[in-house]
């Protein structure tokens, strides 16, 4: 009897695997946004309007230098770096 459990729980469990697998294929697809609807030439044209608006300010936005929160605790660099040689 002792020497049937080793045999008898991996395949107990690779069974259970082997359902689960199965009945995930046969659910039907779940939808996120199920009350979506399509949109009409309208308001495509209308969205899109609203996406080349949202372009147009955006470029007209100045480049932001780029946050540094340790630039006061580092210590600035005396001289020149020097390079690596080469091999």
């Amino acid at each position: 009897m002792r020497k049937r459990w080793p045999r008898i729980v991996p395949l107990v469990g690779m069974l259970a695997l082997m359902t689960e697998y199965a009945s995930a294929q046969g659910m039907p697809p779940i939808s996120l946004r199920p009350n979506e609807r399509t949109l009409t030439p309208e308001e495509r044209e209308r969205q899109k309007q609203i996406d080349d608006d949202y372009k147009a300010a955006s470029k007209k936005v100045p480049d932001q230098k780029a946050y540094d929160p340790w630039a006061i605790v580092r210590p600035t660099p005396t001289g020149p770096v020097p390079k690596k040689k080469q091999q």
